[in-house]
């Protein structure tokens, strides 16, 4: 890696490019995501002032970056933050993971956007020490929920217990049941979905049902509830999955046609608008918005893995997913379905 500030003075057969491609074809082996990234933070200075990426170059301008293009590499790091633990004992410990935490450290403009913030800097403020058969940077994790679902996950306060517990992941052991808020009512109210699941070739962040050659995945769900709202027809539902694929329940709802309410990302609408014809209750609003999904681990069965019990724990709808479902009903009190 060269030393840094890099000065570098645009070349006449250079011009009309972009600047974020001429940096890229001036520094080897860096990403445009990642020099677009650097731009954006100030990192590039176009003739001593701020740079954009778009700017289109005319040769002999004065570029100057300030910084490694490369982003400071994850890391996992002991934070004080508030953690639900519903159990906890030498072995293991069992968390209500809130909607909008990330498990461990991921993609992010920042080094705190990055790195800060997350369960795994909670887990270690609380617990000093767990299992590091995961490595540095997912330290006890042993399955993980995604950033915008809350509910219950296990984490490994030891080697042992961590291996014994992927253990059961891995020959289907655990039982997980979610809580999943779907928009429209399926044409049973029950089923099974088995529909491989695959990368998104189009859209990297996304999975897909639609390729060949996808991982096994399995979902059962049964309806507990059907809402006939001012905003449409919704089906609260419990889903059991037997396999833990990426965005799996998300991705097999949307197959079915009915996306997890506020998973825009899998084509729910991102507003939901009273519809024609339909009556709210006096000051209800005319549109809702759910800033996450409506997807909740809510029930989590394992064997202990130093004692062999059987252990099972539980836990209801978060405030914002019941009080969401009293807005759908139009009304206080009224269509707001038990959380347990």
């Amino acid at each position: 890696m060269p030393d840094f500030p890099i000065n570098l003075t645009v070349s006449p057969d250079d011009a009309g490019q972009r600047l974020d491609q001429y940096l890229v074809a001036q520094l080897p082996d860096v990403s445009r995501a990642r020099v677009q990234q650097l731009i954006a933070k100030g990192g590039v200075l176009m003739d001593d002032g701020p740079a954009k990426a778009s700017l289109r170059l005319k040769g002999g301008e004065r570029v100057t970056v300030q910084g490694p293009p490369q982003a400071p590499p994850l890391r996992a790091m002991a934070e004080e933050i508030a953690l639900d633990i519903v159990y906890e004992d030498d072995d293991l410990a069992i968390v209500n993971k809130p909607a909008g935490m990330m498990v461990h450290a991921g993609a992010g403009a920042t080094e705190d956007a990055r790195n800060r913030g997350t369960l795994v800097n909670a887990l270690l403020h609380h617990f000093g020490t767990l299992s590091e058969v995961g490595g540095e940077l997912r330290p006890g994790i042993v399955h993980r929920l995604d950033r915008a679902t809350s509910g219950l996950m296990v984490v490994a306060k030891n080697d042992l217990a961590h291996r014994r517990l992927a253990e059961q992941f891995s020959s289907r052991e655990v039982q997980k049941t979610y809580l999943a808020l779907i928009q429209g009512w399926p044409k049973k109210d029950s089923g099974t979905i088995r529909d491989s699941i695959s990368r998104d070739v189009q859209r990297r962040i996304r999975m897909t049902t639609r390729r060949s050659g996808g991982r096994e995945a399995v979902t059962h769900f049964v309806v507990q509830r059907k809402l006939d709202t001012p905003y449409g027809k919704f089906a609260l539902l419990e889903v059991k999955i037997e396999t833990g694929r990426t965005h799996q329940i998300r991705v097999h709802m949307s197959a079915l046609g009915h996306p997890v309410v506020g998973d825009a990302l899998y084509g729910a609408a991102r507003e939901l608008r009273v519809q024609s014809g339909k009556v709210r209750a006096t000051g209800a609003p005319a549109v809702v918005t759910l800033g996450r999904n409506f997807l909740h681990s809510a029930t989590m069965e394992l064997t202990h893995p130093r004692t062999g019990a059987a252990m099972k724990f539980s836990r209801g709808l978060p405030l914002e997913l019941e009080d969401f479902l009293v807005k759908l009903a139009g009304s206080e009190g009224e269509g707001c379905p038990s959380g347990s």
